[in-house]
């Protein structure tokens, strides 16, 4: 299994050069940021989206009322004609 290469930032490298690494994350490199020498964040590639939709994914879950279509009583008198 071949080990990911690491390399790492002080923040302020990181803010200086943040396109550049963000290649090198896209590049297959995991990229670690220290602050006063201590990593505190690991930049590492999004999973890929496989962009297909689960129709029906929801069923069952959704229950509307019957009368969901109906003006409240306590509301007529402002949103119907006459």
């Amino acid at each position: 299994m071949a080990t990911k290469k690491k390399t790492i930032y002080n923040v302020h490298e990181a803010k200086t050069n943040l396109s550049r690494l963000l290649q090198q994350v896209a590049d297959g490199e995991e990229v670690i940021i220290a602050k006063d020498g201590d990593p505190v964040a690991r930049l590492v590639p999004m999973p890929k989206q496989s962009g297909v939709r689960q129709l029906g994914f929801a069923k069952g879950q959704v229950w509307m009322s019957y009368d969901f279509n109906e003006t409240p009583e306590e509301f007529k008198e402002y949103v119907e004609d006459g």
